[in-house]
C-alpha cells in the first residue's frame, strides 16, 4: 500500500511538473462579447541562469484542429525555449472538439500577438523579436498568421483598438498542415476548420487557407520542418510551401529529415536522439538575431 501511494504521489508531481508555468493569461478578458472565449496563453519564463534574448514565442500544439497536444507539443516546447533564454506562451486555442471553427483560431493567435507585444516591457521582451512555432494544424496556423495579418485581420474586425504590429517576426510550422486541397489535404483538420458540408468546403475556401497559395511579399523568415515517413500529414504538404516561400523570395528554411513520423514536438523520443533537429533550428534563430 505504501509502495502504491509512493508511486501515486510521484505521478502526480511529475504531471504537475509538466504542466508547470509562471503565469496564465486570459485572451479575451475585459473584452466586450468575447468575455466567455475559453481561450489562454500559458507564458513560461526564461529559466534561471539562461541568456537574456528578450525574444518570445507563441507555441501552438497541433490536433486537426479538433484537439490539443498541449504537454507532447506545448509543454516540451516552452521548456526547449525557456531554457535558452525565450519567453515561451503556450497558446490554447479554440478547436472544434468544443464546436469552434475558423476564424476563432486565428483571433487567438492574432490577440496573443498583440497581448504579448502590448506586455512587451513587463514581461521583458522585446517587441520586434516575437515568433511563433506550430506543430501539425498548429503548423497552419502559425502560417496563417505570417501570412494573413493585414489580409484577414481579426483583431480590427472585432473592433479592438490595436496598435501594434500583429506580424509575427519568425515562423516556425513543424510537419505542418499546409494545404487545404483534395489531393494532400489533411481532411480532418480541414473539416475542423472550415466545417463540414459543401458551403463550407468550396473551392474558393480551400484556395483560401491553402497557405501554399497565400504566401504574401511580407512573409516572415520561416522555417519548415518535416520528415519523410509522415504518415499523417502528407509531406508534400511542406514541400509545397517552401516552394512557395522559395519562390516569393522569402527567407526560408526546409529541414528534411528522412525519418521521424509525427507527433514528436519537442519530446526525448527516438527522432530527437538520432537528428537533434532543434540544434540547427538554434542556430537558424541565432542567425534571425533571436538567440545566443
Amino acid at each position: 500500500m505504501k509502495k502504491i501511494i509512493t508511486t501515486l504521489a510521484i505521478t502526480i508531481f511529475l504531471a504537475l511538473t509538466a504542466f508547470a508555468q509562471d503565469a496564465t493569461i486570459y485572451l479575451w478578458r475585459n473584452v466586450k462579447g468575447m468575455e466567455k472565449q475559453p481561450s489562454v496563453m500559458f507564458m513560461h519564463k526564461p529559466a534561471e541562469g539562461s541568456p537574456k534574448t528578450h525574444t518570445a514565442v507563441i507555441v501552438c500544439p497541433g490536433g486537426s484542429y479538433h484537439h490539443l497536444g498541449l504537454k507532447s507539443e506545448g509543454n516540451s516546447t516552452a521548456t526547449w525555449f525557456s531554457q535558452n533564454g525565450v519567453t515561451a506562451f503556450v497558446l490554447k486555442y479554440r478547436t472544434a472538439e468544443s464546436l469552434y471553427h475558423y476564424p476563432a483560431m486565428l483571433q487567438d493567435i492574432q490577440r496573443a500577438i498583440q497581448l504579448v507585444r502590448e506586455n512587451a516591457d513587463q514581461w521583458d521582451i522585446d517587441p520586434s523579436k516575437v515568433g511563433v512555432i506550430g506543430f501539425s494544424a498548429g503548423g497552419h496556423l502559425v502560417t496563417m498568421a505570417g501570412e494573413f495579418w493585414q489580409t484577414h485581420d481579426e483583431i480590427a474586425k472585432l473592433g479592438l483598438d490595436c496598435k501594434v504590429s500583429l506580424r509575427p517576426d519568425f515562423v516556425i510550422p513543424v510537419y505542418p498542415v499546409v494545404s487545404m486541397q483534395d489531393d494532400i489535404a489533411h481532411r480532418w483538420s480541414r473539416n475542423s476548420l472550415l466545417g463540414k458540408g459543401a458551403k463550407n468546403q468550396t473551392q474558393e475556401r480551400k484556395d483560401e487557407f491553402s497557405m501554399e497559395l497565400n504566401v504574401p511579399a511580407d512573409m516572415p523568415p520561416t522555417y519548415v520542418v518535416v520528415c519523410d515517413d509522415d504518415p499523417v500529414v502528407i509531406p508534400e504538404n511542406s514541400l509545397r510551401l517552401y516552394e512557395a516561400l522559395q519562390k516569393a523570395g522569402i527567407p526560408s528554411r526546409l529541414a528534411r529529415y528522412e525519418w521521424g513520423g509525427h507527433g514528436f514536438g519537442m519530446k526525448d523520443c527516438p527522432f530527437m536522439t538520432e537528428f537533434h533537429y532543434n540544434q540547427p533550428l538554434h542556430e537558424w534563430l541565432k542567425e534571425l538575431g533571436m538567440m545566443e
